[in-house]
């Protein structure tokens, strides 16, 4: 039995938490826009990452050396996503966001659960 999770799982949850983070990063691009000052598009863009591109690498952060935290606080925040979409946006919007933390979520438990040997 090993004593930690095989490679593929270790890594697939680190990678697709940052494959996230740039996705929704992609989502803060819209401002830069023709006729709209560098400064007040780098405010923007600030603005549109600090919530959710940053909170998603925090996590990570944490994450990478305690799984456990990593499962629960992208859990929360699918289901805190989900809560708060809830009648504003179609399911499949939703679902865009909120899967992938449901996913992170999941790899970070399997990462946190995997067993372990006894001591001896």
């Amino acid at each position: 039995m090993s004593a930690s999770p095989p490679t593929w799982l270790y890594w697939s949850a680190r990678l697709l938490a940052i494959a996230y983070a740039a996705f929704l990063a992609l989502f803060a691009l819209d401002v830069f826009a023709p006729g709209v000052p560098l400064g007040r598009a780098l405010v923007g863009l600030f603005i549109h990452l600090l919530p959710s591109t940053l909170l998603v690498l925090a996590v990570l952060a944490v994450a990478w050396r305690h799984p456990l935290v990593g499962a629960l606080a992208y859990t929360a925040l699918a289901i805190a996503y989900l809560a708060w979409s809830h009648g504003r946006f179609h399911w499949s919007a939703a679902a865009f966001i909120a899967g992938p933390l449901l996913v992170l979520g999941a790899l970070f438990a399997a990462n946190w659960w995997w067993p372990r040997p006894a001591p001896a």
